[in-house]
């Protein structure tokens, strides 16, 4: 088996800068995502998460940027499991697991991508349960704070706060139940990337505006999009391997 040659790398590209990005803001706020971390651990998962953001950008050096940025994700996804031992009836901590392992995903996709070790139909199916599990774990996490969720959206989108919240939980939900089942996964991975995308733009986006001095706003804004990113990363994986599936039929 050769190495694959991928072909879209907008996912790739997406995840990097949001990955930098949210380096430079533990950088300067000597936090990660207001977890108040140790600060030799916040400064040097900043410092990896720049690097690895950067090196993720280009084609020679993405596995290795791919590689560390997962590690660093990794790292916080694990520092979520004690809080949901202690109190596992408290969703927060499960929803704070996902999100990280959300990240975790991307980088791993990035990086099995560009190895000749995994098969595309392999790949293909562990990238599509791994988001489709972090998909699902939204879901929960919207339902359950369904009032907080509508409080994000701005007031000024019609119809209302809260129908916006219950339509993207629901769409959360679908894109899970696509990706799980593998039902239109390609079209669900791309209407769930550009749903992040409009949450980053229209909800966290303003929110820096108005307050850029907000820690929360900040990593909030660069998390949504780096889980994008993520999202991104698999629409660009399965459409490759149907570009490729056609060809060779």
């Amino acid at each position: 088996m050769t190495e694959a040659t991928p072909g879209s790398n907008l996912g790739r590209h997406v995840f990097g800068m949001a990955a930098l990005a949210f380096g430079l803001v533990t950088l300067a706020w000597h936090d990660y995502n207001g977890w108040h971390q140790p600060r030799y651990l916040v400064h040097a998962a900043a410092a990896a998460m720049i690097v690895g953001g950067a090196a993720i950008q280009f084609r020679r050096t993405a596995k290795t940027g791919a590689a560390v940025l997962g590690a660093v994700y990794l790292v916080f996804a694990l520092q979520c499991v004690p809080g949901i031992v202690a109190k596992p009836q408290i969703y927060n901590s499960w929803g704070n697991f996902f999100e990280q392992f959300s990240l975790v995903a991307g980088a791993a996709v990035v990086s099995a991508r560009l190895s000749a070790a995994w098969s595309p139909e392999t790949l293909n199916r562990v990238g599509r349960i791994l988001l489709g599990i972090c998909a699902a774990s939204f879901t929960l996490e919207q339902a359950i704070y369904l009032g907080a969720t509508a409080n994000l959206v701005p007031k000024w989108l019609p119809p209302s706060q809260m129908f916006w919240a219950v339509t993207t939980t629901v769409a959360f939900a679908l894109a899970a139940v696509a990706l799980l089942t593998n039902r239109m996964a390609l079209l669900a991975t791309r209407l769930l990337t550009m749903m992040l995308v409009i949450f980053g733009l229209l909800v966290w986006v303003p929110l820096v505006l108005s307050d850029p001095h907000n820690h929360t706003n900040w990593s909030e804004t660069v998390e949504t999009f780096a889980i994008a990113g993520t999202a991104w990363i698999l629409a660009d994986l399965l459409g490759e391997y149907r570009l490729n599936d056609h060809r060779s039929r």
